[in-house]
């Protein structure tokens, strides 16, 4: 089965002389419909939340900063509405399109959202399961469950507990990017699962990745897939979100509660997203492939609360939050000062910031090969992040040897970054980025390096999804992190990998670059209009 993965991989990568399967054109008479909505459910709506000062930034990557929220319909809406709602509309010559909170490879959104909870005053007097409608900001019932379900659902949790489920369509990426694009969709979902987390924690609340259920378990409890098609929504995680901030040590035995969610009168038909389709049997498999089984035992975080190295700051949470846009160009002259770079990385390592990786239940992965361009007092060059210390010999030897592994001026002692080459190395970055000058333009661009092949052999086939998550949720922080700099920044998913790869000296499986990112300052295009989002 882990074969199955590895030949995905490969097949999936682009290169100098050929990318990876695709469309070849648009289609534009199919292109997918933005949004998911179930014909014939009820739709209660939420509450459209004003802007607020507090919390900061900074004070939502500090957990205990915040006091905690009360559980009611206001905070309900505050949670999606900081996480998975429209930010924004844009129109050009007529067109006009969605932005959202949540960054999605070419505003394609292939993650769709539901809440799953017990009776809430002036929302459900009874056990619901909703999907939630990003366009209309609120939440239509998908079914009642018993109540008998819920309260065995809430063994070891304290009362006031609810839970978000995520999923993937998996057509809405591949329409435009065709075999690599179930590789965007789990960037999507890990881009979700933080923004969740990070809403959270502007209500003092906490979450933990459900990750010992199985794939079976999920849709059972979230009522998918529903089309067996092109269409077919595939569910990917259950998050427990606790508004007292109590309940971490959740139970993560076999649930006896998924049964509860079996036979339920499901309300309401999904619409259809595309008038055509074309087949990506490749995507199918590999999503087979890397479906999840029961884990009686989780897997160990790093994580803890040492958060002395973030910089204290004022700006407002929800101002970043919805203003967060992803740049389409760099002005190649911005530059940043070396200790605002720093909290760049720092807010990405789970050590000296938990939130958003202490919802995710397995000690990181994923690195930073990073492409500095222009960056007050440090030479430009190529370092290197390391994001987890207990891979940093592993990763020297399967790097170039003749990389000097050096700490860069400034740089803190507990920060393990490391200067590896001293070089303009812009339009590097640029070619092995497709081609993209964004990548060369900004202050700095970065290849997010996972190990690959180890954990896959050791937890299986269904750990290659998480390993796009944990990329993810970087990128969200990435993101937040640029809107409160003052700059923007934006994802990559098109680069060459293997002649990524090459640069650093990896040739093998040990280690793969998995999602790109480039910071700078931003070209924006005036010839668009921006529209209110609701």
């Amino acid at each position: 089965m882990i074969n199955k993965i590895f030949h995905y991989h490969r097949s999936s990568k682009h290169n100098q002389h050929a990318f990876a399967p695709g469309p070849g054109q648009m289609d534009w008479a199919s292109q997918p419909e933005a949004f998911r909505w179930y014909e014939g459910a009820e739709l209660l709506p939420l509450i459209k939340s004003p802007m607020a000062e507090k919390p900061t930034f900074s004070d939502a990557l500090k957990p205990n900063t915040i006091s905690a929220s009360p559980l009611n319909l206001e905070s309900v809406s505050q949670l999606f509405f900081d996480s998975l709602a429209l930010s924004a509309w844009k129109s050009f010559q007529g067109s006009k399109w969605a932005l959202r909170v949540n960054p999605s490879s070419g505003n394609l959104h292939p993650t769709e959202s539901y809440l799953v909870c017990g009776p809430l005053q002036d929302l459900i007097d009874k056990p619901t399961v909703f999907h939630y409608s990003p366009k209309n900001h609120g939440l239509e019932i998908r079914a009642h469950f018993p109540m008998e379900t819920w309260e065995k659902m809430l063994q070891g949790l304290p009362r006031d507990t609810i839970f978000v489920g995520l999923s993937s369509i998996h057509w809405r990426e591949a329409w435009k990017y065709g075999h690599r694009a179930y590789r965007y969709c789990h960037h999507d979902l890990g881009h979700a699962l933080a923004a969740i987390n990070i809403s959270c924690a502007g209500l003092g609340w906490r979450t933990r990745l459900m990750d010992h259920l199985a794939h079976s378990d999920l849709e059972t409890i979230l009522g998918l897939p529903l089309i067996e098609s092109t269409e077919v929504e595939v569910p990917d995680c259950l998050v427990v979100v606790l508004p007292s901030g109590k309940g971490e040590n959740i139970s993560l035995s076999k649930p006896d509660f998924v049964s509860g969610f079996t036979d339920l009168d499901w309300q309401g038909t999904p619409n259809i997203l595309s008038r055509s389709h074309m087949d990506w049997s490749g995507i199918e498999e590999v999503s087979k492939v890397s479906n999840k089984p029961f884990t009686e035992i989780s897997i160990s975080s790093m994580v803890d609360d040492d958060t002395h190295l973030i910089t204290d700051d004022t700006f407002p949470l929800r101002k970043a939050i919805h203003q967060r846009r992803s740049a389409v160009a760099m002005d190649g002259q911005t530059s940043i000062k070396r200790d605002v770079f720093y909290q760049f990385l720092i807010k990405t390592i789970p050590q000296a910031c938990p939130l958003p990786f202490q919802t995710f239940p397995w000690q990181p992965q994923v690195h930073l090969g990073l492409f500095v361009h222009r960056v007050d007092d440090l030479p430009r060059g190529l370092y290197f992040l390391v994001r987890n210390k207990n891979h940093l010999e592993d990763l020297k030897a399967a790097f170039n040897k003749h990389f000097k592994w050096e700490k860069p001026e400034g740089c803190s002692d507990e920060l393990n970054l490391f200067l590896l080459e001293e070089y303009d190395c812009r339009r590097m970055a640029a070619g092995v980025s497709c081609g993209q000058e964004i990548a060369g333009a900004g202050c700095f661009s970065l290849g997010m390096i996972s190990a690959f092949e180890a954990p896959l052999k050791q937890y299986g086939p269904w750990f290659y999804p998480r390993l796009y998550w944990e990329c993810g949720a970087i990128g969200q922080v990435l993101y937040l992190q640029a809107e409160v700099s003052g700059i923007r920044s934006t994802g990559i998913g098109c680069f060459f990998d293997d002649p990524v790869h090459h640069i650093f000296g990896i040739k093998d499986l040990s280690y793969q670059s998995l999602y790109h990112f480039t910071v700078g300052g931003p070209v924006d295009d005036n010839r668009l209009t921006t529209l209110p989002p609701y």
